[in-house]
């Protein structure tokens, strides 16, 4: 039995009956013995859709008080795979950062994480619950929301993964892995099996967006295996170890 985290991207859980595929393979993956632990982004769309709001609102909005809008986001997506998946009769429940002790700086809308307190994970899972995670967020040490900047559910899930010390971290999206360039340009472009860590934070550097350099930052130092795969289609991806 392996432990495994699964992060959705924003476009994975961009509607009902893609949180519904989510649930799908959530099930599959518990069928397959293992214990799992879900990390999800707001809807696609949505975090634009709050930052428009706010700036309908007023030209120069505070980042203490856009971090407590965005994190609404992916409250939203949590709560509904949590119903979904429980509507089954698969035990599950959601959970914010803060819940699950995802402390971070004070650098709001761009917060870096200082360590992630794993015990209520680790009690839903002896459990046999499956913890559905907002990833994106935490909180400081005032107790203030914070957010990770974007793209930062990405990190959410390795920081976890870390924390728990899973054995593999599978980031799901609208692409099947890593490219040796972007297939939508480059025609004869390859998707690559395996790559490593410093390969992949090159890559990011020069504009790659699969993964968030942080993020890859954070699982070559705490050796996360992270797998980038699709979740629109089944196969292999790209393990980034």
């Amino acid at each position: 039995m392996a432990l495994i985290v699964q992060k959705y991207g924003g476009t994975s859980v961009g509607t009902i009956e893609r949180i519904q595929r989510v649930a799908d393979r959530v099930e599959k993956t518990l069928r397959d013995g293992h214990q799992v632990v879900v990390v999800l982004s707001a809807m696609s769309g949505e975090t634009d859709r709050l930052i428009k709001l706010a700036h309908e609102v007023t030209a120069t909005p505070d980042d203490r008080e856009m971090d407590m809008l965005l994190s609404t986001g992916e409250r939203v997506t949590i709560a509904l795979l949590a119903m979904e998946l429980r509507g089954r009769g698969v035990d599950a429940r959601s959970f914010t950062g803060r819940q699950v002790g995802i402390m971070t700086d004070s650098a709001h809308t761009k917060a870096r994480i200082a360590r992630v307190t794993s015990g209520r994970l680790r009690e839903a899972l002896d459990q046999g619950v499956v913890p559905v995670v907002a990833g994106f967020q935490g909180i400081n040490e005032r107790s203030d929301v914070t957010t990770l900047g974007r793209g930062g559910s990405d990190l959410s899930a390795v920081a976890v993964a870390a924390a728990l010390k899973a054995d593999r971290c599978f980031i799901f999206t609208d692409v099947d892995g890593v490219y040796t360039a972007d297939p939508n340009i480059v025609p004869a472009a390859k998707r690559i099996d395996k790559i490593s860590y410093e390969e992949m934070l090159e890559m990011a550097s020069l504009g790659a967006k699969v993964l968030q350099t942080r993020s890859v930052e954070f699982a070559a130092k705490f050796n996360v295996p992270v797998e980038v795969n699709s979740s629109f289609k089944e196969g292999k991806g790209t393990l980034v170890t």
